[in-house]
């Protein structure tokens, strides 16, 4: 090989030495410092009273709730409407009566079918 080619070949890959890029970092004492300030702050921030992971609970909380009082209000729209149809509408009664109380008008005959065993 001449020493014109050696410049075209590939270079073999270094492997990562992992104990000597460590006793790199911990040589370096900004980085160091910088790690043992940022860390706990990160931790605070993510992990804490007031964190992130926090928030987001509290978010799915909110939103839970939400749905629920929007599933109340519905069903307190229905019954409101309910409650005015009784009031004031004969067929409505009637119909509740006969339904929920099982009255029946005289001269009528109630037939109760028994499910088949």
């Amino acid at each position: 090989m001449q020493d014109g080619d050696s410049r075209f070949y590939r270079k073999g890959k270094k492997r990562l030495d992992l104990r000597a890029l460590l006793r790199k970092l911990l040589r370096n004492k900004r980085l160091m410092l910088l790690l043992l300030v940022s860390l706990p702050v990160a931790a605070f921030v993510l992990f804490g009273n007031r964190g992130v992971l926090q928030r987001i609970r509290l978010e799915r909380q909110k939103q839970e709730i939400e749905e629920s009082i929007r599933t109340a209000d519905a069903e307190t729209k229905a019954l409101q409407s309910e409650l005015r149809a009784l009031e004031g509408d004969r067929k409505t009664i009637e119909k509740v009566a006969r339904e929920k109380h099982g009255m029946i008008k005289e001269g009528e005959e109630v037939y109760k079918v028994s499910p088949e065993h």
